[in-house]
């Protein structure tokens, strides 16, 4: 029953939030200019939008799938593929992000793969993930220093503030995997505290659970340590799959016919926008993450061009994804059977 009244709170939260940038974005513009534009695109551009979507979301399948091979763990690859489309749906669609892995972790036990196992494979996902982003924020700031000063000046706070924040949760969980000893001593610390000062029950069952999970956490730990060059292998394909991602604003740029820009900057910049809105408690950076692109992208997609631009960029990286993940998690929650 609480976690019904979570869901739906989200789902309130997201469609309200959807409503009011819904609102922000379209007031006071000219809806028939902005299809009018929208509608003049090629069709092809579409097309590798889409893909592009589908290869992003299968990037980190196919890292799920080669770490729990590692850790011997049968799973067919369409489970792999559906359980990143579940993350992303639930990532898109609650605050920070935080639904995606639990439900993901739901569908993996689902097909009996040990909680405590699942948590570290995606831990060291998001691991990827986020230290991905701070490689390519420090990338940008030493090689492309111009266009924060050209661009981002206006929101640089945002920028500095998202890569603060994702190097302290890149430290964080580094700490959990790597150092799991101190991890299990500081939750049973916090447990134990918990309990001291009235706030948790004193059950000794729930200590041997915390103590039988956090050992199955460590031998999964030390399985991955052991694998230092895949570690390092996912981390290339995650970076193709962030850049990937960040090239459909450079689609969108070239299927409006602009050409002044490289690639280059192009996926940086949107790449700032990501950096920007990461850790922040909205879902899927909704609303700030239409506001930063307005900001930013002014200069490059000028007059009645800034808006579409945005539009399609957001619509296919971000609505397009929610869309087709919501119809994978139906069917990840029709296909993947709890075995007994």
């Amino acid at each position: 029953m609480e976690n019904k009244k979570r869901w739906i709170g989200n789902g309130i939260f997201f469609f309200a939030l959807f409503g009011l940038t819904f609102y922000a974005i379209f007031r006071g513009k000219e809806l028939p200019e902005l299809l009018k534009v929208m509608r003049s695109v090629s069709p092809v551009y579409y097309i590798l939008g889409f893909g592009l979507i589908i290869v992003f979301v299968c990037c980190e399948a196919f890292i799920i799938y080669r770490m729990l091979r590692v850790l011997r763990y049968r799973v067919p690859k369409r489970h792999c593929i559906l359980y990143s489309f579940v993350g992303f749906f639930f990532s898109c669609i609650t605050p920070s992000a935080t639904g995606g892995q639990p439900a993901q972790l739901y569908y993996m036990n689902r097909d009996k793969i040990d909680v405590s196992v699942g948590t570290v494979v995606l831990m060291i996902v998001t691991i990827l993930y986020k230290f991905v982003l701070v490689f390519l924020g420090a990338a940008i700031f030493v090689f492309r220093h111009s266009l924060i000063t050209d661009y981002i000046s206006q929101v640089a706070f945002f920028f500095y503030l998202g890569i603060g924040l994702n190097v302290f949760c890149v430290a964080l969980m580094l700490m959990l995997v790597f150092e799991p000893t101190l991890a299990s001593r500081v939750l049973l610390s916090m447990i134990r505290m918990l309990e001291k000062i009235h706030i948790l029950k004193k059950k000794e069952e729930r200590i041997r659970k915390i103590e039988g999970w956090m050992q199955d956490y460590h031998k999964a730990a030390a399985v991955i340590k052991e694998y230092k060059l895949m570690i390092f292998e996912m981390f290339l394909v995650t970076l193709v799959q962030r850049i990937l991602h960040f090239s459909i604003t450079y689609l969108v740029y070239k299927a409006l016919g602009l050409s002044a820009l490289g690639v280059v900057d192009i996926v940086a910049l949107q790449c700032v926008i990501s950096i920007s809105v990461d850790m922040l408690p909205l879902p899927g950076g909704m609303g700030i993450s239409e506001g930063l692109f307005l900001s930013i992208f002014q200069k490059i997609f000028r007059g009645s061009l800034l808006y579409p631009a945005m539009l399609l960029s957001r619509g296919i990286s971000y609505y397009a994804l929610v869309l087709i993940s919501a119809f994978l998690t139906f069917v990840a929650h029709v296909t993947i059977k709890r075995k007994e």
